[in-house]
C-alpha cells in the first residue's frame, strides 16, 4: 500500500500560466488545459532566543482543466489557496545537453480561500452564499421501546364466583 498526498495552504506567487496542449486552441472544443503558478508556504516560529523567524517554501503547482479553468478565471498572485494533490517528479534534457528534474503538484481539489476582497481576481466571481459549518452535537437519548402492555384477554366469570359490583 502507498499514499502520495499533499495538502497546502498558501498564497500565489505569480499570475497562473495558462496553456493548451498541441492542437487544442482557445475554443477548439474539448482540448486539455493546463495552468501553472507557484505557491509560497511560510512556517513562523521562534527560535533557541526567542526571536520569530521564517521559513518560506515554493512549491510549483500544476492544474489540469476544470481546476485550470478556476486559475486562469480567479486566480492571481496574492490569492489565498488550499490545495490537495499529488508530488510528481518530470525529467527532462535541456538545450545543453543537461538532465534536470523538477518536483511539481498535480492538484486534485483547489478552493479559494480568505475573504472575496482579499483576493485579486475575484472581480469576475459570482457571490457565494455564505459558508455553512456542520457541528455535530451529542445525539439526544432515545426513548426505548417499551414492551407493549397486553390486556387482559376479556373472561366471563365462572358459575361459583362472586359477582363483583365495583363500578369499575
Amino acid at each position: 500500500m502507498s499514499l502520495n498526498k499533499v495538502m497546502l495552504i498558501g498564497n500565489v506567487g505569480k499570475d497562473p500560466e495558462v496553456r493548451y496542449l498541441e492542437g487544442n486552441a482557445p475554443g477548439a472544443g474539448n482540448g486539455a488545459k493546463v495552468a501553472t503558478f507557484t505557491l509560497a508556504t511560510t512556517e513562523r516560529y521562534r527560535d533557541r532566543n526567542g526571536e520569530l523567524r521564517e521559513n518560506t517554501e515554493w512549491h510549483n503547482i500544476v492544474a489540469w482543466r476544470n481546476s485550470a479553468d478556476v486559475a486562469e478565471k480567479f486566480i492571481r498572485k496574492g490569492t489565498q489557496v488550499y490545495i490537495e494533490g499529488k508530488l510528481r517528479t518530470r525529467s527532462w534534457t535541456d538545450q545543453s545537453g543537461q538532465k534536470r528534474y523538477t518536483t511539481e503538484i498535480t492538484v486534485d481539489n483547489l478552493q479559494l480561500l480568505g475573504k472575496k476582497s482579499d483576493n485579486p481576481g475575484a472581480e469576475g466571481m459570482p457571490a457565494a452564499a455564505p459558508a455553512q459549518t456542520y457541528t455535530p452535537r451529542p445525539a439526544a437519548p432515545q426513548p426505548q421501546p417499551q414492551p407493549a402492555a397486553q390486556a387482559p384477554a376479556f373472561q366471563a366469570p365462572m358459575a361459583d364466583e362472586p359477582q363483583d359490583d365495583l363500578p369499575f
